[in-house]
């Protein structure tokens, strides 16, 4: 599927298709279209009984499909079957930390999501799908940022599973710049409200009690990331209004706050790490360490070397989470409703743009 892109796609993929007419089919859509559109036109198009979708900068394990495709023939009512992405780019700071990220808050997230028997979503990137349970659930929605997300929660909603494979891996090019690190996130966290705001039926019917949960879990990152701005903003206010009483021009007209200010604390700064904040940045480091263990069987001996980055996930990342967060429920908010949705691709690797 050719979602009408702007470089020499098209051109690469008719030779191509000329090459191997029995092998591989080709459909150009112009304009640009979004990509669930692009998603619902392969699918009609295609014949299997099962569909393996994957993005155009990724690349597969030779043995992903296998695994893929076993829960799909051993349980009938498997729907999707989601893959393990893994960072291919790491030639910067931001890039070795995604390492750790996709390995701890992708990996150990659905892992741990299997157990209570749900997932919040399936990886965009590469996921696998019973076609009968994408056309029973109406196939992918065009008017939602992250597709990924909402087809998931619309075929846990028809009762379909959704599972996590590991072993199905397909190496991907990662933001390595603040710009296209901050677009993909905001869209992520954008995305993620929309489904919030589309399912939100799913939280008051009993039969859909397994999904609460994970509705929950994400409702709750979303007001974390709330707290962490107001906390900032009393703060800084609360700092503003004691220099403000001590300006000498000022202070004649505040004589009786001066004096309450003179019996008050100065608020403490919401930034310093007290021992709970150190608590909870060795609990995170516990995870990574947990995480790294158990991906090392797919990364070889090296893999722990990026730990080392690790650090900086607590003491930066969750600042960009907690912004992105903000913005991108702002953005769910104001947009309207049942608007196709067409977005473009952040920066994917340094060398990429070089290039």
């Amino acid at each position: 599927m050719n979602d009408g892109s702007s470089d020499r796609t098209g051109t690469i993929l008719d030779r191509l298709v000329a090459e191997e007419p029995e092998k591989l089919k080709v459909i150009q859509l112009t304009p640009n279209s979004g990509k669930a559109q692009a998603l619902n036109t392969g699918i009609i198009f295609s014949k299997g009984g099962f569909v393996l979708t994957i993005d155009a900068d990724c690349l597969l394990d030779p043995k992903a499909l296998h695994w893929m495709a076993w829960h799909l023939l051993q349980f009938p009512r498997v729907g999707a079957v989601t893959g393990n992405p893994r960072v291919w780019n790491r030639t910067t700071l931001l890039g070795k930390i995604q390492v750790g990220e996709y390995s701890s808050i992708i990996g150990m997230i659905k892992r741990t999501q299997r157990i209570i028997g749900k997932v919040l979503t399936v990886s965009g990137v590469i996921a696998a799908y019973r076609k009968s349970a994408l056309l029973d659930c109406g196939m992918f929605d065009t008017d939602t940022v992250t597709e990924d997300i909402d087809i998931t929660w619309k075929l846990q909603a028809k009762f379909w599973d959704i599972r996590y494979e590991p072993r199905a891996l397909c190496w991907v090019l990662v933001p390595e710049t603040l710009r296209g690190l901050w677009h993909q996130r905001v869209r992520w966290s954008q995305g993620g409200i929309e489904v919030l705001k589309k399912h939100v039926n799913l939280f008051f019917h009993w039969h859909w009690r397994r999904l609460w949960p994970v509705y929950f879990e994400y409702c709750l990152g979303v007001l974390w990331a709330y707290s962490c701005f107001f906390m900032l903003l009393t703060w800084l206010v609360l700092i503003s209004y004691h220099n403000l009483c001590d300006l000498s021009l000022v202070h004649r007209y505040c004589a009786a706050l001066v004096h309450a200010r003179d019996h008050m604390p100065l608020p403490g700064n919401p930034l310093y790490i007290r021992y709970y904040g150190a608590v909870l940045g060795v609990a995170c480091l516990i995870e990574f360490f947990i995480s790294f263990f158990i991906d090392s069987r797919y990364e070889g001996k090296g893999f722990f070397k990026y730990y080392f980055w690790i650090i900086w996930y607590p003491f930066a990342y969750w600042a960009i989470s907690a912004l992105t967060a903000i913005v991108g429920s702002y953005n769910a908010l104001i947009r309207h409703s049942g608007e196709t949705i067409r977005w473009k691709s952040p920066d994917r690797g340094l060398h990429t743009l070089r290039s």
